[in-house]
C-alpha cells in the first residue's frame, strides 16, 4: 500500500512539474500572451502636400526693392561726389550776379554747360560748408567740371576780368550791327545768333506766330562785356535791357488805336528812321498814325531802304517800285516787321504821338536834321521844290547842314 502511494505521489508531482513546464511554453518562461490585434496589409507610402510658399514671393520683391534702393543710392552717391567724372574741355566765362544763392549759381553753371545739376552743386556746396562762401565775380571756367574743383574756383576771389564796351546806336539793323562786330573783329554770328532766343516771347508782344528775327528787340545801349567778347552775351543783354525799358512804356493811346506792343515797335522804328531830332519824333509819330486812320500808305523811303539794303545812295526807280512787303509806296498801312532798333524816345514816341493833322514831311533847308511838316499836300509840294533846289545848288549833297 505504502509503495502504491509513493508510486501515486511521485506520478502527481511529475505530473505537476510537467503542467508547469507546458504552461512555461517547455523552457520555463511565460508564454507570450497571443496577439489579437488584425494585422492590415502593408500600404504604400504616400508623400506629403506641398505647402505653398506663398512667403517666398513675398521675400523676392523685399529682395527686389532692397537691389532697387541699393542701386539708387549708389547712383546718388556717384552723381554727388563724381568719381568717375572725365576730363573738363572747352572753356566758357561765367559772370556770378551778387546776392546769388548755391542753388541760383549751381543753375547757370549748369545752364553754360559747366557742372551737370544746380541741385546737386548746391549739396556739394552744403555738405562741404561752402554754401555761404560763393563769390560773386566773373570767371573764366571749363565745360564738364566737378563740383569739388568749381567749388575751389568759386570761393577764392577772382581776378579782375578785362571788359570792353560795345555801343550799339539807336536805329541800327541786325545786319549793321553783325558788321560792326565784324569790323571789330569778334568772333560769332550776330546776325545767327538773334533770329531767336529764349529770352523773349515775341507773341506776347503781339508779333505774327512766324516773325523771321528779333529786329527791334534789340536794345541800343553801351555794354561792358568780358574778353573775349560773346555775341551770345550780347544779344541777351539786349534783350534784357529792352525788357525792362519796354515795361515803363504806356501804351494805353496806342491800344485806344487798337495797336498792339508789337505794332508800338514798328511803328518806332519808322520814327527812328525818319526822325533826325528828338522833337520830331512825336511829330513823325503823328504823321504815320494819321495816315493809318486815314488808310493812306506810309510813302516812306526808309522801309524801302531796309528792303534794298541801299542806305546811301539815291533809291532807284526800280526799287521805289519794288514789290516787297516793305515798300510802303505800294503796300498800305505798317511794314511786316520793325526796321531798324529804335531807342526809348522813339519808342515812347510811337506810343504816345503828338496831336496833330500832319500829313507829309520833308528835311527842312539849313534845319540841321529837322524836317518841316505840313498838312496840306500843295504846301508839302512846295517844301519839296525848296528843299531840292538848294540839293541841286549844292551840287546834289544834302542842304540840310548849313554853316
Amino acid at each position: 500500500m505504502a509503495d502504491g502511494y509513493e508510486r501515486t505521489a511521485e506520478e502527481r508531482e511529475q505530473a505537476r512539474q510537467e503542467r508547469q513546464r507546458y504552461r512555461a511554453g517547455g523552457d520555463g518562461r511565460a508564454p507570450s500572451p497571443p496577439d489579437r490585434r488584425t494585422r492590415r496589409p502593408a500600404q504604400p507610402r504616400r508623400r506629403p502636400a506641398p505647402v505653398r510658399r506663398t512667403h517666398s514671393w513675398v521675400g523676392r520683391i523685399f529682395a527686389l526693392l532692397m537691389l532697387a534702393l541699393a542701386a539708387a543710392v549708389i547712383w546718388f552717391l556717384v552723381e554727388l561726389f563724381q568719381p568717375l567724372h572725365g576730363s573738363p574741355h572747352g572753356s566758357v566765362t561765367v559772370t556770378i550776379p551778387a546776392h546769388s544763392n548755391a542753388r541760383q549759381i549751381g543753375d547757370e553753371l549748369a545752364k553754360d554747360g559747366v557742372i551737370p545739376s544746380g541741385f546737386f552743386f548746391e549739396l556739394r556746396a552744403t555738405l562741404s560748408g561752402q554754401r555761404g562762401d560763393l563769390l560773386a565775380g566773373t570767371y573764366h571756367l571749363q565745360l564738364g567740371m566737378t563740383y569739388g574743383s568749381v567749388l575751389k574756383l568759386l570761393t577764392t576771389p577772382p581776378t579782375a576780368a578785362r571788359t570792353t564796351n560795345i555801343t550799339i546806336t539807336e536805329g541800327r539793323t541786325r545786319a549793321q550791327i553783325n558788321d560792326l562786330l565784324r569790323s571789330q573783329k569778334v568772333k560769332g554770328s550776330y546776325f545767327a545768333a538773334t533770329r531767336h532766343s529764349p529770352l523773349i516771347n515775341l507773341a506776347a508782344y503781339g508779333a505774327p506766330r512766324r516773325t523771321p528775327d528779333l529786329e527791334g528787340f534789340l536794345f541800343p545801349d553801351t555794354y561792358q562785356l568780358v574778353e573775349p567778347i560773346s555775341v551770345q552775351k550780347l544779344v541777351n543783354d539786349q534783350l534784357t535791357t529792352f525788357r525792362q525799358q519796354f515795361a515803363h512804356v504806356n501804351l494805353d493811346y496806342a491800344r485806344r488805336q487798337h495797336l498792339t506792343p508789337y505794332d508800338v515797335l514798328i511803328i518806332a522804328s519808322l520814327v527812328q528812321a525818319e526822325a533826325a531830332t528828338a522833337h520830331d519824333e512825336p511829330l513823325v509819330a503823328s504823321v504815320v498814325y494819321n495816315r493809318l486812320r486815314l488808310g493812306m500808305a506810309l510813302q516812306f523811303d526808309s522801309t524801302t531802304r531796309y528792303a534794298t539794303g541801299n542806305y546811301t545812295k539815291p533809291l532807284t526807280q526800280s526799287e521805289l517800285n519794288s514789290p516787297s512787303p516793305y515798300n510802303t509806296r505800294v503796300h498800305k498801312g505798317l511794314p511786316p516787321t520793325p526796321i531798324d532798333n529804335p531807342g526809348l524816345a522813339a519808342i515812347a514816341a510811337a506810343a504816345h504821338p503828338a496831336q496833330t493833322n500832319y500829313l507829309y514831311f520833308v528835311a527842312q533847308v539849313c534845319g540841321n536834321g529837322s524836317s518841316v511838316f505840313e498838312s496840306n499836300y500843295s504846301q508839302f509840294q512846295a517844301d519839296e521844290a525848296k528843299y531840292q533846289q538848294a540839293r541841286s545848288a549844292r551840287g546834289g549833297r544834302s542842304p540840310e547842314r548849313c554853316k
